[in-house]
């Protein structure tokens, strides 16, 4: 099988190629641009797992960031089990064809339990008195003390959170190559996160942006370089483009007000009870999972949801079918915000009772996405905090604002403008320039399999 490495350069969309990313300018113009047709979700794990299977989440499963459980009953955001992925990998594939192919995973979602021979994703360490150290998971387990020797402790507070920047890109660029040169493995697959988090802080802001786009650009261009080198043939693309936002839709504060939800107030600060709410609402980005408990309130349900302004689709059962959604994981009905508009997870009305998470970096105490972890509320307040943790007391970094203004860039619905939909460049022939989501894994394998 031919060598082949995928970079997926998350949030990159073909209006971001230009004068600030002067390789990716040159490299598009030397090879095949196509854009990708924006799936539904048009979200991290939904749009990876679909390139990687060639399904869309009503057979892999993947219906957005996160989902609500019924059986344990609990919303659950970014689990990394590659099990959850209920449709068959490309490496899968691959191996029963060729028993010399391997696979090497840096990063791409769904990393954890797969058969990939070498793989590497976020995974913190949680320590006993409450710390979290940063730290990663590998398959073989000893890759990561191969990888830390070499590189350094992943950067895990410049991968997500306020202090996200390109350590973390460049640092697991890095952690690519170096795999490479030990294992040399046949697919290679990268995910790139820089762009995601000054997209979505600061939208189409060139005045903001420009310095991180020649940032990722420069990682770009030594990828390539070294995996051209190697005569490996390379594949760039991205899950998604990032449209600008202004308008924060609270859904989970109007079911609330309707009588929907189930609050249950403890130490005087105030939590989504799910399993007892009549019904409540998932957000993640511009999709959004309306779960019913009571089907006495469905029909309630779906008029109020016709009087919100912000949303563009409801999707019922038949809904849900025609856009591939229609698998058990989803809500009773799926929301797609309009241009402009993104959906919050707030549900507290009142700013003094929000959960004690609700100011903190916790992706998975959340009951929904949130992107605000991106912003800081005050340095000086997190240097106090960082302090104590250094002459170690306990602490809790409550620094995040709780304001759904701050941000100007979002993702996830599939009504957006062309110069916004993810990208695909290649040297090789395309019978389009423009593709669906699920062409990516024929792609790839086309490459796999290219003769000679």
């Amino acid at each position: 099988m031919k060598k082949t490495v995928v970079i997926d350069v998350v949030g990159l969309s073909a209006n971001l190629i230009g004068k600030h990313t002067p390789f990716l300018e040159k490299y598009s113009k030397d090879k095949n641009l196509a854009s990708i047709a924006p799936m539904l979700p048009a979200v991290t794990t939904a749009v990876q797992s679909t390139y990687l299977t060639g399904k869309l989440p009503s057979e892999h499963g993947i219906v957005g960031n996160g989902w609500y459980d019924e059986m344990d009953a609990e919303i659950k955001f970014w689990k990394q089990s590659n099990k959850l992925v209920l449709s068959d990998k490309i490496w899968d594939r691959a191996k029963k064809e060729n028993p010399d192919f391997t696979c090497s995973n840096m990063f791409w979602w769904y990393n954890m339990y797969s058969n990939a021979d070498y793989s590497a994703t976020p995974r913190p360490n949680y320590l006993a008195d409450g710390r979290k150290l940063p730290d990663f998971y590998s398959q073989p387990a000893e890759l990561r003390d191969v990888l830390k020797d070499k590189l350094g402790e992943f950067p895990l507070f410049q991968f997500w959170g306020p202090g996200a920047n390109i350590k973390s890109t460049r640092w697991i660029a890095d952690a690519a190559m170096l795999t490479d040169d030990l294992h040399d493995p046949t697919l290679t697959l990268i995910y790139l996160p820089h762009l995601d988090y000054c997209l979505q802080k600061f939208g189409s802001d060139l005045s903001n942006t420009s310095k991180e786009l020649t940032e990722v650009d420069a990682v770009i261009k030594d990828l390539v370089t070294f995996y051209e080198n190697k005569n490996a043939n390379v594949i760039i693309l991205s899950e998604y483009g990032i449209t600008p936002v202004s308008k924060p839709v609270h859904l989970n504060r109007i079911f609330r007000e309707n009588g929907l939800l189930q609050i249950r107030v403890e130490r005087g600060l105030e939590l989504l009870d799910a399993g007892a709410s009549k019904a409540f609402v998932v957000a993640d980005h511009q999709i959004a999972h309306v779960y019913i408990n009571d089907a006495a309130v469905t029909a309630q349900v779906k008029a109020i949801l016709e009087k919100i302004p912000g949303i563009a689709l409801i999707l019922d059962d038949q809904g849900k079918k025609e856009h591939g959604m229609d698998h058990e994981r989803a809500g009773d009905f799926v929301l797609v915000a309009k241009p402009e508009s993104w959906f919050t997870y707030y549900f507290w009305l009142d700013d003094a009772k929000a959960p004690d998470y609700a100011r903190c970096v916790d992706i998975h105490k959340k009951p929904g996405y949130d992107p605000v972890e991106m912003f800081m509320s005050s340095k000086p307040r997190a240097a106090y905090k960082l302090l104590r943790k250094k002459a170690g007391f306990r602490y809790v970094m409550d620094v995040i604002p709780l304001d759904a203004t701050l941000i100007k860039g979002s993702h996830g619905s599939i009504d957006t403008p062309k110069e916004y939909h993810p990208v695909l460049i290649t040297d090789k022939g395309l019978n389009s320039k423009n593709v669906k989501a699920t062409d990516v894994y024929q792609l790839i394998w086309n490459s796999l399999t290219e003769k000679g």
